[in-house]
């Protein structure tokens, strides 16, 4: 379970115009999201000096490199955008095409767009400790297998231990950052919640949307805490969410995917929403569970995740890895 968080140390006058500039920058992450401008920052990343490639993907066009700025330790995680459908005319009409290969109906060109239409998403996590680094390098993972008494004995102890900061997300709540993103908010503190873009999602095409709701009520850490008596809490984010996503994207309960993730990333509950197709990270099975089926559950069992024996996956140099084998059950 990576954690998101990072203690920044009382900075010299050069790291805190270079955090500014590095907030303002920021596009992705779980913690420390910086407010959007429209201004250019051509400088941020002038002076990052490589140390190492974390990991990087092919498939995703992603790359995660590890680096410093400004003498802090930094992480640079660079990802081409998606090609949208309504720039594809400007997209054939102004890029230029240089011939690879032809062979009889086939041929393979390179194409160099505008500029503007060849935009890298960059995310720069500064300074960032060696959690982040570990969190974006490429790792074995295992299957955990993980009964209501390991998480007593185990998994809360060590989610208790660590004291992760959620700091950013009551930044949120409070309209101290990111106020300008809120796409809808009911503010009542028992049922109430904000919903806003995910900084996975560069909002430029609704093909691979992904929103987050967070709850307003703040002692909430995980699926395991929820029981019966959080049904309207739930209910209330499932029916307004999707009404939200309706009215401001206009797409349908049908074209979504609404889940928590177990293990999450940072303990406040949220929510994901994403559109179906889009194979957003944390979707699959072994970590994503439907918030129908949870009201369900809790509808039938209160409190069924108080009990239920629950499986997610940890990377080889998780913490809690060591302390499922520590306690024999891996």
């Amino acid at each position: 379970m990576a954690d998101t968080t990072a203690k920044r140390e009382p900075a010299t006058v050069e790291t805190d115009e270079l955090t500014q500039k590095v907030k303002r920058a920021k596009t992705d992450s779980e913690n420390g999201r910086g407010e959007v401008g429209d201004e250019f920052e051509t400088d941020v990343l002038s002076g990052f000096q490589t140390s190492a490639v974390l990991s990087d993907s092919a498939r995703e066009k992603t790359i995660f490199i590890r680096g410093k700025l400004a003498d802090e330790d930094a992480v640079v995680i660079l990802e081409k955008t998606p090609i949208r459908e309504d720039t594809l005319a400007e997209l054939f009409t102004g890029s230029r095409l240089k011939l690879e290969m032809r062979n009889d109906i086939y041929s393979t060109y390179r194409l160099q767009p505008p500029p503007h239409l060849n935009e890298i998403k960059t995310t720069v996590v500064c300074p960032a400790t060696e959690k982040h680094v570990k969190k974006y390098q490429r790792q074995e993972s295992f299957l955990v297998e993980e009964t209501g008494e390991d998480y007593k004995t185990i998994t809360l102890p060590y989610i208790q231990k660590q004291s992760f900061s959620v700091q950013w997300v009551h930044n949120i709540l409070e309209k101290k950052a990111e106020a300008d993103r809120i796409v809808f908010e009911d503010p009542d503190k028992e049922v109430g919640f904000v919903l806003l873009p995910d900084f996975k999602w560069d909002q430029k095409q609704a093909d691979d949307l992904y929103l987050i709701a967070i709850t307003h009520q703040r002692n909430i850490k995980s699926l395991r805490d929820l029981t019966s008596d959080h049904l309207r809490l739930l209910q209330n984010i499932f029916q307004k969410g999707k009404e939200a996503i309706l009215q401001r994207y206009n797409l349908p309960a049908s074209k979504l995917r609404v889940y928590l993730h177990y293990q999450p990333s940072y303990y406040h509950l949220h929510v994901h929403f994403t559109k179906l197709g889009y194979e957003a990270p944390g979707c699959g099975v072994e970590r994503a569970h439907f918030l129908a089926d949870v009201i369900q559950n809790l509808q039938a069992d209160p409190q069924y995740y108080k009990t239920r024996t629950l499986y997610f996956p940890l990377r080889a140099d998780d913490g809690l890895l060591s302390k499922f084998k520590e306690a024999g059950r891996l």
